[in-house]
């Protein structure tokens, strides 16, 4: 008798669980994350370099949404984005009177991406991993801060194309005569706190890489000026400064950064503009995508000449 009272209870359950599970199974499916979902370092190789890249991905209501950091520029969402499992185009910038459109089409296999890159005839190659989270606590203490510039000649520093080089040590301050060469230390850098002082004349444009991947952006130019994300202060397209302090060109002013892994604190003139924030990824003009390895304090010299730096020092975590 109760073999079959089981049975009759047993036989309308089970056809209710896979009734059940079939109308949940294309919710699940659609519930299930882009293998592309999340921030990737990536590096375009053409026949004659390589140059890092970044990009994002986030599902928003079934669309996906991308933005992308170009070799130059600044970070900015990207069009005609098409999604197809562990397949991704898109447009990177369309094309305009300058350039035919510039193109990514991307696999991603084993949280790898590889792919190529299409700007008319040009075509490169593209490798992406995927970018570290950088999630640490600040160091307990800080050593003593140590000058990255003596006020007296170049050492310690090197210009990333010696032959346009135009940074000079002048009257104990470090002066890029006019537009050329960018300049960084030969040393590398994780975690630290900098302080630096710099001199902008109007009209003037610089910027301070942290790691020579985040650009603190230095600069009078009138034209971006009113880009709360591209004002001084800045990481350059990413973090706009809390507080609008007002143009000082032609005068020194200083900035006092602390980068523990991904999240960084600005100080201008002794006015907190960023505190706590985190940078998402590289900015414009890095030297590499290799966000897990330390790196230099690279100082933009291509832009404009007539920039000024002095006092330059950085302290590390105290061993």
């Amino acid at each position: 008798m109760w073999v079959g009272y089981t049975n009759a209870v047993m036989k309308p359950l089970c056809g209710l669980l896979v009734f059940a599970a079939a109308l949940l199974a294309p919710a699940l499916l659609r519930a299930a994350p882009s293998p592309f979902a999340g921030r990737w370092d990536i590096t375009v190789t053409t026949p004659k370099e390589s140059y890092p890249g970044w990009m994002e991905l986030v599902e928003k209501g079934g669309t996906a949404e991308v933005r992308v950091q170009p070799r130059a520029g600044s970070v900015h969402p990207v069009t005609d984005v098409k999604l197809d499992g562990a397949h991704l185009t898109l447009t990177v910038s369309p094309a305009d009177a300058k350039a035919p459109a510039l193109t990514w089409a991307l696999d991603v296999k084993d949280g790898k991406l590889s792919g190529v890159q299409h700007r008319g005839d040009a075509v490169s190659q593209l490798a992406g991993v995927r970018a570290p989270e950088l999630k640490r606590d600040p160091p307990p203490a800080w050593a003593a801060p140590e000058p990255l510039f003596d006020g007296k000649d170049l050492n310690g520093w090197e210009p990333d194309n010696p032959s346009g080089n135009q940074w000079v040590a002048r009257d104990g301050v470090l002066l890029n005569v006019k537009k050329g060469a960018n300049l960084k230390t030969t040393r590398k850098f994780d975690d630290f706190k900098l302080h630096i002082e710099f001199n902008c004349p109007e009209g003037g444009n610089s910027g301070v890489y942290l790691r020579g991947r985040y650009e603190v952006q230095v600069e009078y130019e009138p034209l971006s000026f009113n880009d709360e994300f591209h004002r001084v202060g800045s990481i350059y397209g990413f973090i706009a400064p809390a507080a609008n302090l007002p143009r000082r060109p032609g005068t020194w002013e200083n900035f006092d950064v602390t980068l523990v892994g991904r999240i960084v604190t600005v100080v201008r003139n002794g006015v907190t503009t960023i505190d706590h924030q985190e940078i998402p990824g590289i900015t414009g003009g890095a030297l590499d995508s290799n966000e897990a390895e330390p790196g230099p304090i690279y100082i933009q010299g291509d832009h404009t000449g007539g920039m000024i730096y002095r006092n330059i020092a950085i302290a590390q975590p105290r061993r």
